[in-house]
């Protein structure tokens, strides 16, 4: 156990969700749309009667180790190895991975006092299901109840599990986000990309979302912008000559299009342009999981929009983004880069535990902040999660 003179909270944790996370509380009607089927023997998804493997292994009978990728997103592969081949071998998940007394346990061991933790499977429903959002609906609902039950929304002060909300139907969504909020939770999770529905998509900063924003804005939480599939894979595969999923262990993926971080830049750029945090000045949104080499070609183009058509703003957006939006960095991004666009107190420390993508060590992050002074790392490792969680003002002024 080791101890650090201010409290760590970790803004990216991962739960392992079983099949019955899903199906325990899905209404019948609903089932058919998200099955677990056997093909040659492995367990597999089906959603909307596509057999999908963006996941490829939904059982986690086994899984890749934590931190088994650091060095490929660290771009540190001069033997040129493969995805898979970095992987290595395979580990049975421990129960920490799927139960919250555990998982306390082993932030005891890692010195990690409180953490926001994720479902992973989440990220794989809405871009499948986009035509049929009643469904998504449903899923979310079922997941968000067996996290209640399993986890909850605040354990012990120390695991705040991230409900999922869609926002296709807004009633519909404030319906969820009452339910959250109802059972205490500090965060709700929302996935970055347009909000799909029977009209198409378009922005959740348009003014038919305000119902959503403004329960937000008076319940004093804050909304999670975790990394997922967004939709935006169409763009990789206008250079692929495909239309198929996402598969990462195929030599054919080999097109650097970052989607994720467009994604995501895309998404504050739409809250920022269509004026949620001007309507709504007490909502404050985290970017999780979606790196932050975005920030700064993000922050260079609201400049120049407000530059050109200030007529459209109440407020500068890039000052909003720096009062309103929280960014949880990668370990491989330059942190003294970013704080030339981000001040300090709206940095967060992620570890992505226990995903190959992330740390094996969670405070290994520490090394990223060698150089910086004392207080400063000491928000960034968990002084504005803490004032995010608690609904402090003072982070948002």
């Amino acid at each position: 156990m080791r101890s650090l003179p201010y409290p760590v909270y970790d803004a990216d944790n991962h739960l392992y969700e079983p099949p019955e996370a899903f199906l325990r509380h899905l209404p019948e009607p609903y089932r058919k749309e998200f099955q677990y089927v056997e093909v040659n023997g492995r367990t597999k998804l089906v959603i909307a009667g596509m057999l999908s493997e963006y996941i490829p292994n939904p059982t986690w009978a086994v899984v890749a180790a934590p931190g088994s990728h650091e060095m490929y997103y660290r771009a540190e592969n001069p033997e040129g190895l493969t995805l898979r081949e970095i992987t290595g071998k395979p580990i049975r998940p421990p129960e920490s991975y799927f139960a919250a007394e555990p998982r306390i346990e082993l932030l005891d061991e890692q010195g990690i006092d409180a953490t926001l933790i994720f479902p992973t499977m989440a990220s794989v429903i809405e871009e499948r299901l986009k035509h049929k959002p009643e469904v998504i609906c449903a899923l979310f609902h079922a997941l968000n109840q067996w996290i209640l039950e399993e986890w909850g929304f605040n354990r012990k002060g120390r695991l705040y599990t991230v409900p999922f909300i869609n926002l296709s139907d807004i009633d519909q969504a404030v319906k969820e986000l009452t339910f959250c909020l109802d059972n205490g939770a500090r965060t709700v999770g929302i996935r970055p990309g347009p909000v799909a529905g029977p009209r198409g998509t378009r922005s959740p900063g348009f003014k038919e979302f305000d119902p959503f924003w403004a329960r937000v804005n008076e319940a004093g939480i804050f909304v999670c912008l975790h990394s997922s599939d967004s939709g935006y894979e169409v763009i990789a595969n206008m250079w692929k000559g495909s239309d198929r999923e996402f598969l990462p262990f195929e030599k054919s993926e080999l097109m650097p299009v970052n989607t994720m971080e467009r994604a995501i830049s895309d998404t504050l750029s739409a809250l920022l342009c269509h004026g949620v945090f001007e309507r709504h000045p007490n909502v404050r949104v985290a970017s999780v999981e979606n790196a932050a080499r975005w920030v700064p070609s993000a922050v260079e183009t609201w400049k120049r929009a407000y530059g050109q058509s200030p007529q459209f703003f109440q407020r500068d957006p890039v000052e909003q983004f720096r009062e309103h939006v929280f960014v949880a960095p990668s370990y491989e991004d330059d942190i003294f880069d970013l704080l030339e666009f981000c001040s300090p107190d709206r940095l967060l420390f992620g570890s992505d535990f226990p995903h190959p993508e992330g740390l094996a060590d969670p405070l290994s992050y520490l090394r990223e902040l060698e150089g910086l002074e004392e207080a400063t790392v000491a928000k960034i490792m968990g002084g504005n999660l803490r004032g995010l969680i608690a609904g402090d003002r003072d982070s948002i002024v």
